[in-house]
């Protein structure tokens, strides 16, 4: 079966979908820029997390990916653009090593790693202490709050509305991981159904 979709920078949204997917009996396959392809399997016996990797060089992203399929997980690369083009190079300002580009063959369209694991019945987390998961919120906010500043700055600039709406646009993925990153901070690293 597949599946077409997109979710942009709304990882969460994407993560319940997939688990949805599975609860329902399917298990993801393959997936492409909008296309996700799943199996029939039994209902409930896998678990998704979606994990932003973006800020990741070549060699960071690689070693991650190794050591979660050494865990025993599968993993899938996954776009959170819609660029269709070929050969494209790219600096990213918000990676850890910014002056690297990131081309077709280093991470360009994967920036987005969807992790499946066998249902044990436990939370699926990646991220499992308060610092881990507060420098990952940290990291999924600064491409958005770099992206807000590069198209207010352009509209004013340019004196033009279409900049203007996309850093609107981008004032709800910041807002949503803000809080996330203000909430993970407040709460001492404990998820709400812990507490």
């Amino acid at each position: 079966m597949k599946k077409i979709r997109y979710f942009a920078g709304m990882l969460n949204t994407q993560e319940e979908w997939l688990n949805d997917m599975a609860a329902q009996g399917y298990r993801l396959k393959k997936v492409h820029k909008l296309v996700y392809e799943f199996e029939e399997c039994e209902p409930g016996k896998y678990q998704y997390a979606v994990e932003y990797v973006g800020n990741k060089d070549y060699e960071e992203l690689k070693k991650y990916h190794d050591f979660l399929e050494d865990v025993g997980y599968t993993v899938f690369y996954k776009n959170i653009n819609l660029n269709y083009s070929v050969g494209k190079v790219r600096f990213r300002l918000y990676k850890s090593k910014p002056w690297v580009p990131v081309t077709n063959g280093t991470g360009y369209n994967k920036e987005i790693l969807i992790v499946e694991k066998e249902n044990d019945g436990k939370p699926f987390n990646l991220h499992t202490d308060k610092e881990d998961r507060v420098v990952y919120y940290k990291d999924l906010l600064y491409p958005y709050v770099i992206l807000f500043a590069l198209f207010a700055v352009f509209a004013v600039v340019m004196k033009s509305i279409a900049p203007a709406i996309i850093a609107a646009l981008l004032v709800i993925p910041m807002g949503v991981y803000g809080y996330r990153l203000y909430k993970e901070k407040r709460t001492g690293g404990r998820w709400e159904n812990e507490q």
